[in-house]
């Protein structure tokens, strides 16, 4: 028997000045699915990831989570709700190493690797490029 879906997007449109970049969008996702979305660029891709993290506001359509509609008007909403968003252009974070990102989201007690994200370890004992980082 097929598992109803935790998260249901029906009709979602979303219209920009003279550009139609959601046209009645329907997306479901089960527990333990993964899903990627392609498309050309424009497509409209980060639109509606957008409106589900509460970023923007679709012009039309629903969200319900586990068959109940949901209002997302913030990613304060969206994070309540459990969805969080790995955002396309996220740099600093994004572009180091494999290896320096569990220090970058303070995993370890070591001092960051980036220079935007301080761990606890960093506020206490900063290097010479980032002694200007005292608490």
């Amino acid at each position: 028997m097929d598992e109803p879906p935790v998260l249901e997007l029906r009709g979602i449109t979303k219209e920009f000045p003279g550009v139609l970049a959601n046209d009645h969008v329907d997306f479901d996702l089960r527990r333990s699915e993964v899903h990627a979305l392609l498309g050309e660029n424009g497509a409209g891709k980060s639109t509606l990831m957008s409106i589900l993290y509460g970023l923007y506001t679709p012009d039309s359509g629903e969200i319900l989570m586990n068959g109940k509609p949901v209002t997302i008007n913030s990613p304060k909403d969206a994070i309540e709700l459990g969805i969080g968003m790995v955002h396309q252009h996220c740099m600093p974070v994004c572009s180091s190493t494999t290896t320096q990102r569990p220090t970058e989201f303070g995993s370890s007690p070591r001092r960051s690797a980036s220079p935007w994200i301080r761990t606890r370890a960093s506020r206490r004992s900063p290097s010479a490029s980032s002694s200007e980082w005292k608490s």
